[in-house]
């Protein structure tokens, strides 16, 4: 049977509450933006969290924030974690998760930018709950930098 405590690890983000359930010897989280309950590996649950974050300490609009969409680069399909936009419809934020036993890598990055080939974010965020990674992208002079923190939502 799927234990939902080992997977409820503290993580280096603010705590929140949750929605569980079991069924079929499985456990489920309560997802607010796709409004159903999904398997709780540890990956759903750094998303869950920092998801929390973005809407509770960011002020991020929940109805702008979609999770796992697929995008297809290269005529290849692959599945973002999360994208943010701006009330305007324009893509302003993609993430990738990563379960607390990964580490960050160039790879992960390397992953988060072939989806933002096709999607042309303002900011890349990365982590696996303990490490947060963010970078603004400068189309115009074609570079990036490093962020100190999580930009705040300013729509």
């Amino acid at each position: 049977m799927n234990n939902p405590d080992k997977f409820k690890i503290k993580l280096n983000l603010p705590g929140f509450k949750f929605r569980f359930k079991q069924e079929g010897g499985q456990s489920f989280i309560f997802d607010d933006l796709r409004k159903k309950f999904v398997v709780l590996t540890p990956e759903e649950w750094v998303r869950q969290n920092f998801v929390k974050y973005l809407v509770e300490g960011k002020k991020y609009p929940p109805a702008l924030m979609v999770v796992e969409k697929k995008v297809v680069i290269n005529q290849l399909p692959q599945r973002f974690d999360l994208l943010v936009y701006h009330r305007n419809g324009q893509p302003f934020l993609i993430a990738e998760f990563k379960s607390p036993d990964i580490k960050i890598t160039q790879q992960v990055f390397d992953q988060v930018v072939r989806y933002n080939m096709a999607l042309k974010v303002e900011c890349i965020v990365v982590s696996n709950g303990y490490n947060h990674f963010a970078c603004r992208i400068d189309y115009i002079k074609n570079d990036f930098s490093y962020l100190n923190e999580i930009p705040e939502y300013t729509g």
